[in-house]
């Protein structure tokens, strides 16, 4: 509840006019049976027409008064329901893209995507009908009920027994559906973490027929969730029946003690009436305020769950005091250790080695070797657990994220578009890159052929996650991106794996020709990706097994002849 009040006092003008709008028409709403109880006693009974015009005209003036109150108070509560989840919704998603990499993958992406959109939506429901009916709800159960003993004491004895069975009703339904609520939400989470998982790997399902397998729990898990969501909703649908019945039953008891007042004289048929609206707002707004609690039972744990993810560490890697700018890209590993939970099961184990700057530092291994891992840690995405990395004699933990982000040109293993354009995509961390900058990279990363041959050339769409390019472009395009800014150190993430042999060669010498001499790292499970390396480090299960010239891990590292024998027949590398 203070996570959502401290984001709702910034508009608390507002949040405090909503409710008292809605208040002044709550007040009007209470006065129309009061006004139709005297047109029936006063005017029909005595059929003074003249007075029934201008009581007529009073419940005109009610309404429209009551009409604007409500207006005017809806828009203040949706104003701050807005404003408060938008500003909610900025300052969560400048947290999810502060958090580390390490925290990213600990709370996954379906989790994330859930907060940021359903969990923030149901907060900006919940201020909306909080500030709307929280207090006009018990106003007009609490002045109907007053209102009803002004009428007449006796009959509105009927009320308490009414609202009494009511509350008792609301308080049981509720009881049983709320803790549910909580669990359809955590069965909502698992369903959304089954879809993005099967829409991430869809080509891998199909490829290992695994779709039908797929099909088959993810029918479990919605059935499961439906079946929840079925039962709880038909608890939940029996709150409006129920009260209508108690509330009609009410009313019959409510005439039938009335009109033996109004034959004893001590009312009239038009106070029946009144008595009798009374009755009915009482139903409308114990019905709504059922459904607001409710509403609120699936705000507050969204709410928990928001708040949770804004009090995460924002990053949860150590940063020591900066030691000034590197003036060079010499890398360095002393005898690094990592751990992706913490525990002693290393996923790195005690490698060291030095990456001269200006030097092309091959990685290779099998999958799941830990290539991936190592580079993560060169550019201080993860924290290693045991030992240092340095960049120029400086620990990488002493360089700030943008300082890193200028030095390290990386092209992630999955190629990554975004919609708009070549050249948006291309000035993502140079903006102010000129076209003949865009083009110098394009041509570099082999990709300036088929850009020019699109509509608009470098001004040509991109759609959403590049589904108009196919998987080598997508990859010379990213490549591109990382070299428009003339990076330090250049990490290529097994960037070349759908490109042909013709095309990476062409691209390794380019790259191996760049003017301003970066370091260069590349990771590949092709062995002809990082022949002319200047060292190869041969990584296995995380521990460096390898490491020196192609020529010499032919003869020392079985790891490495296995990898290469495999994809080049002994015969062949004998004769090449």
């Amino acid at each position: 509840m203070k996570f959502i009040l401290s984001y709702v006092k910034k508009y608390h003008i507002r949040a405090i006019l909503a409710p008292f709008f809605k208040m002044l028409e709550a007040v009007f709403e209470l006065l129309v049976p009061l006004v139709m109880a005297s047109i029936i006693n006063k005017g029909i009974g005595s059929g003074d027409s003249a007075y029934i015009i201008r009581m007529s005209g009073v419940l005109l003036i009610l309404a429209v008064c009551g009409l604007i109150f409500s207006i005017t108070a809806q828009y203040f509560s949706a104003y701050v329901a807005v404003y408060s989840a938008s500003d909610i919704r900025h300052d969560l998603f400048a947290k999810i893209l502060s958090l580390s990499q390490g925290a990213k993958d600990r709370v996954g992406e379906e989790v994330l995507t859930t907060r940021i959109t359903n969990d923030i939506n149901q907060i900006q429901n919940a201020i909306n009908m909080v500030l709307r009916l929280f207090l006009r709800s018990p106003f007009i159960v609490a002045g109907a009920t007053i209102m009803a003993f002004i009428v007449d004491v006796k009959s509105a004895f009927t009320f308490l027994v009414v609202v009494g069975l009511l509350s008792i009703i609301v308080y049981f339904i509720m009881r049983y559906t709320l803790p549910r609520y909580k669990a359809i939400a955590a069965k909502l989470e698992k369903v959304l973490h089954l879809t993005s998982e099967n829409l991430t790997g869809s080509r891998v399902l199909r490829a290992f027929c695994q779709t039908d397998k797929e099909k088959k729990d993810f029918e479990i898990k919605t059935k499961e969730l439906a079946s929840m969501q079925i039962n709880t909703g038909r608890i939940a649908a029996l709150l409006n029946p129920v009260t209508y019945v108690v509330v009609n039953f009410g009313i019959i008891a409510l005439i039938y003690v009335s009109m033996k007042r109004v034959d004893s004289g001590f009312i009239l048929q038009g106070d029946i009436v009144a008595l009798v609206n009374y009755m009915s707002q009482i139903l409308i707004e114990l019905v709504k305020l059922a459904n607001l609690i409710v509403l609120l039972m699936k705000a507050f744990p969204s709410a928990e769950r928001v708040s949770e993810l804004m009090n995460m560490k924002s990053d949860e890697r150590a940063h020591l005091e900066n030691q000034g700018q590197s003036n060079s890209a010499d890398l360095k590993l002393d005898h690094v250790y990592f751990s992706y939970n913490g525990g002693n099961e290393y996923d790195i184990e005690d490698i060291s080695l030095n990456i001269p700057s200006g030097s092309v530092l091959g990685v290779i291994g099998g999958t799941g070797s830990g290539k991936s891992t190592f580079l993560r840690l060169l550019n201080h995405t993860y924290d290693v657990t045991k030992g240092t990395v340095t960049l120029d004699g400086k620990d990488v933990r002493a360089f700030t994220d943008t300082e890193l982000s200028d030095i390290f040109g990386i092209v992630p293993q999955r190629a990554a578009l975004f919609s708009g354009t070549v050249r948006s995509n291309m000035t993502m961390k140079c903006a102010d890159a000129t076209d003949a900058d865009i083009e110098a990279a394009l041509t570099t990363a082999q990709a300036l052929d088929f850009v020019q041959a699109k509509d608009g050339g470098i001004d040509a769409t991109v759609a959403g996650r590049g589904a108009n390019f196919s998987g080598g472009q997508k990859q010379r395009l990213t490549i591109a991106r990382a070299l428009v800014s003339k990076p330090q150190i250049l990490i290529l993430d097994d960037s070349s794996s759908a490109l042909d042999l013709a095309t990476e060669s062409k691209l390794k010498k380019a790259l191996m020709s760049l003017p301003w001499h970066p370091t260069i790292i590349i990771v590949s499970q092709r062995a002809s990706s990082v022949l002319e390396a200047d060292q190869i480090l041969v990584l296995d299960d995380g521990k460096c097994v390898g490491l020196g010239s192609h020529d010499k891990l032919l003869g020392t590292c079985e790891t490495y002849e296995e990898i290469y024998y495999c994809q080049y027949p002994r015969e062949e590398a004998n004769n090449g």
